[in-house]
């Protein structure tokens, strides 16, 4: 669970991924000596990182790895977690700008300064707090024959459908009889009312015009032309405040 508190027992979840042994073992000692709330796990390979489908606070990842490499591997992540703090280490200088494209928190370069590595992870340790505390509260969802919980960052958009509303995510499309309204205020800012239709996760957002939003799975909603203004500001608030575009 991500801390909302570093005085309360809450751990914060730290992936470290990559293929050197040695690398992991420094890292994870680096992290454990500044970092007691922490709970380190180790990957050898992004495909590994990937394979355990769990969400990690924090993810220190290698850029040169086999297939699937750094880069791509934290492409993939970010299509499911927009929030995960990622810190590229790496001993190549040129990838820098490819890193920041995938949103990363920061880039170190090997071999490791301890000093510049607690000063970064001291960083990022403060904006896992804080974007955890800017997380609105799950929201449930109930079918006539089953019932979800959702975290908000896994909704992509919601739609209405006459009398439902339905509920996009990465994976699926669940219909739900609720008013588009009263899921807005729970959801609340992260999620903007672009059309009398559709409520957009602006996390999820890949790039927009004057009359629609292209979302970062590909699909397609549709931007009120009166809105449009008012959805520019409300969206560049939206990653002045810290938030992540989608990638």
């Amino acid at each position: 669970m991500s801390p909302r508190d570093r005085k309360g027992l809450q751990v914060i979840e730290i992936a470290i991924c990559d293929d050197e042994q040695r690398m992991q073992e420094q890292l994870a000692q680096m992290v454990e000596r500044r970092c007691p709330d922490c709970r380190v796990e180790c990957f050898s390979s992004g495909g590994e990182l990937l394979a355990a489908d769990r969400r990690f606070d924090m993810i220190f990842l290698d850029i040169q790895m086999e297939e699937p490499d750094g880069i791509e591997t934290a492409a993939r992540i970010r299509e499911r977690d927009k929030r995960v703090v990622l810190i590229f280490v790496t001993a190549l200088k040129e990838y820098v700008f490819r890193a920041f494209d995938v949103g990363a928190f920061h880039y170190l370069l090997k071999p490791l300064e301890e000093e510049r590595f607690a000063k970064v992870l001291e960083k990022a340790v403060s904006e896992v707090m804080d974007r955890s505390a800017r997380e609105a509260p799950p929201v449930f969802l109930k079918t006539r024959y089953r019932n979800f919980i959702l975290r908000p960052e896994e909704i992509l958009y919601l739609e209405s459908r006459g009398k439902k509303v339905a509920v996009h995510t990465a994976s699926k499309v669940i219909e739900v009889y609720a008013a588009m309204r009263d899921l807005e205020r729970q959801l609340g800012s992260g999620f903007y009312r672009c059309h009398r239709g559709y409520l957009v996760n602006l996390a999820h957002i890949a790039e927009y015009g004057n009359e629609s939003i292209d979302m970062s799975n590909g699909e397609r909603v549709y931007l009120a032309r009166e809105k449009s203004r008012e959805f520019v500001k409300a969206y560049m608030r939206y990653l002045q405040s810290g938030g992540t575009a989608g990638v």
